[in-house]
């Protein structure tokens, strides 16, 4: 075995999960994780941890949403039952085919998702950690050769975590201390309440309230956006292609939206639910073990020098204790460059300029 796919392992159980003798843990192995499922089994047995093995396969959720009749039991109380009993719950991604949902009607991609709300909040309530290992049809989708793909795969997971946390700490307090943020380039004019809030430093661990790896974003729910912001960076949403997608907001909500490509699963997505057309979290990337984008949202949205906004559901982790935040069936990100002719402001001090950090010394104030 590939001594990274073991050092992977090492990382998820013990810098991300936190996984302690004796817990109770859920892992879902995607149909191209095997050896990395491997990995992590043995893992967890030298913890002394309890293990449940599932597998999760897009082919296999598309042939059940296909044949059912879409009227989705929303007790799903045998899986409630498990995710309850839970501690920690691990998904190993990797499938053979990234477009595996695409032909999958949206009323019945969006009657599934809401019947599982409960199942949602109850694995939410678990130290979930959410990674990938490298397969060939994701190297597919990032336009890589699968040797290529690993060695990004592998610099974006076996980071100094200790060290990046430390920096991204900075944006933290800069966004904790902050009661506006206005996000400007060429075709983009966005401004946010953040004031009240608790930024998340995202560096790929639950004691961080962090839950991918790789992570290293740091990510707050805003609130009252008002202006237009166009994403340009290319990804796939639902199975679809969207490129260059404006979002205009007026009240905190959105109320025009366009795309160069795949405007209808933009449409499909803000009708969702009420609180799809509202924003549930802005986040900076900075992780510059990511240097490329690769169409896959766990890695992009973590890219420095890029800026990621999601419509629908707003994280606890950043909401202050009692008060409720946006609330939807979706979390929907988005992403923007921002290496170029931009600027990140907070209570309009420039905090980050065409991708440069103020703490940086390259950074252009």
């Amino acid at each position: 075995m590939d001594e990274r796919i073991r050092e992977h392992a090492d990382v998820l159980v013990d810098w991300s999960a936190r996984v302690e003798a004796g817990d109770d843990v859920v892992l879902s192995i995607g149909p191209g994780a095997h050896d990395l499922g491997v990995a992590v089994a043995e893992t967890l047995g030298a913890r002394g941890a309890n293990l449940h093995v599932t597998y999760s396969s897009g082919e296999i959720s598309r042939a059940y949403l296909h044949a059912h009749d879409e009227e989705f039991d929303t007790t799903s109380s045998h899986e409630l039952a498990l995710l309850e009993e839970t501690d920690v719950f691990l998904s190993l991604g990797g499938g053979r085919n990234t477009s595996a949902m695409a032909d999958v009607p949206s009323r019945t991609r969006q009657s599934y998702s809401g019947a599982r709300t409960d199942v949602r909040e109850a694995r939410m309530e678990t130290r979930w950690v959410s990674t990938i290992h490298p397969t060939r049809s994701l190297a597919q989708q990032a336009g890589m050769a699968y040797e290529e793909y690993q060695e990004f795969a592998y610099d974006a997971i076996l980071r100094d975590w200790e060290s990046l946390a430390a920096e991204m700490e900075r944006m933290k307090t800069l966004l904790d201390e902050g009661s506006t943020v206005r996000l400007v380039s060429s075709d983009t004019d966005l401004t946010m309440r953040i004031g009240g809030r608790s930024a998340v430093n995202s560096a790929a661990s639950v004691a961080y309230d962090s839950h991918n790896l790789p992570s290293g974003e740091v990510f707050t729910a805003p609130t009252a956006t008002e202006g237009e912001v166009t994403f340009d960076v290319p990804m796939t949403v639902r199975g679809e292609s969207v490129r260059n997608v404006t979002l205009a907001f007026e009240d905190g909500s959105v109320v025009d939206h366009s795309a160069e490509q795949g405007e209808d699963v933009i449409t499909e997505v803000l009708e969702t639910d009420d609180g799809a057309r509202r924003l549930g979290e802005l986040g900076v990337g900075m992780n510059r073990g990511i240097d490329r984008y690769t169409d896959n949202i766990l890695f992009d949205e973590k890219m420095g020098e890029t800026v990621h906004l999601a419509l629908g559901r707003a994280y606890d982790a950043c909401l202050p204790e009692g008060e409720s935040g946006n609330d939807s069936a979706v979390h929907v990100d988005l992403i923007t460059d921002v290496s170029e002719d931009s600027r990140l402001e907070i209570d309009g001090e420039v905090a980050q300029r065409n991708g440069r950090f103020r703490w940086e010394d390259d950074f252009d104030g």
